[in-house]
């Protein structure tokens, strides 16, 4: 599965990106908690550098708490902090701001110490497109919000919006990459929502689903959808089918509605009806990035 984003464009988004980063003191990467690997950028770390830098799990509430932990883990031993959060309810909020102030303490303490003014943390997020980087900027500037203007010889034709006396936030599009060759990766971002619907045959994600499903959460399949299948001798199709006939998922000759069948499906799983789910381990990176 090869998925363009905006072919052509990740030149000029990653050289954005790098010279934006000049005016900012900490990055936060937004990541669905549910696929955190698909939704990283692969160029992340080459571009973001020695930047100081928050992981944000968004979407935790649907994800495997379980996983999660392993998650958060994973970038400790990294060096970074990653902090569960729900940017629609605003969990986690307060655990981000307190964590962009601990990040750029070392910062701020250097300009104090040079006899420097005084000025409010400059922050900017990153993260693909739909990953939810809109709707934490709205929780994290509220209604209040008030755009700080051009700040001239600093960040000229630039916008600030201040979330709070002592930080501000760079208004700057989201990274993004212009094709995604790994098929798990692309499977994935379909599944969430990530990728638009349109431009997808939603029978077929739903089957790959059903597929991913079967391995790795096969008791979700049987308590959701009320089947009694051995999941290691059926095939998906015969899954799917079962599903249908439990669900009504039929047309008017008795053949199964695939179309309304994978709708269905694929709205349970991104609403949590099949329960608290994560599609990929920390323990598979380094299989997926070889």
């Amino acid at each position: 599965m090869h998925i363009n984003w905006y072919p052509g464009h990740m030149k000029k988004t990653k050289e954005l990106i790098q010279g934006h980063l000049k005016l900012v003191d900490v990055v936060v990467e937004l990541l669905d908690a549910r696929i955190p690997i698909s939704s990283r950028n692969p160029q992340i770390d080459e571009i973001l550098g020695q930047k100081p830098r928050i992981v944000l799990m968004n979407k935790f509430d649907l994800c495997d708490q379980r996983i999660l932990k392993d998650w958060i883990d994973y970038f400790k031993e990294q060096g970074i902090v990653a902090i569960p959060i729900n940017s629609i309810s605003g969990d986690g909020v307060k655990d981000l701001l307190k964590q962009v102030k601990i990040e750029t303490k070392p910062l701020l303490d250097k300009l104090k110490a040079q006899g420097r003014a005084t000025r409010a943390i400059r922050m900017m997020i990153v993260g693909i497109p739909n990953v939810g980087k809109s709707s934490l900027i709205n929780k994290l500037v509220g209604k209040k919000a008030t755009r700080t203007g051009n700040k001239p010889g600093v960040t000229k034709g630039k916008q600030w919006i201040r979330v709070r006396d002592d930080i501000e936030l760079f208004d700057t599009p989201g990274i993004l990459w212009p094709k995604i060759d790994d098929k798990e990766a692309g499977l994935n971002l379909a599944f969430t929502g990530a990728i638009n619907d349109d431009t997808l045959i939603i029978e077929d994600i739903a089957f790959e689903l059903i597929k991913r499903l079967m391995k790795r959460y096969p008791d979700v399949l049987t308590k959701r959808y009320d089947l009694e299948m051995d999941f290691e001798t059926v095939e998906p199709i015969e899954v799917l089918d079962a599903i249908a006939k439990k669900r009504n998922c039929l047309e008017r000759n008795k053949d199964v509605d695939y179309f309304k069948l994978g709708k269905l499906i694929i709205t349970d799983f991104r609403n949590g009806r099949l329960g608290h789910l994560t599609l990929e381990k920390p323990s598979e990176m380094d299989q997926r990035n070889g």
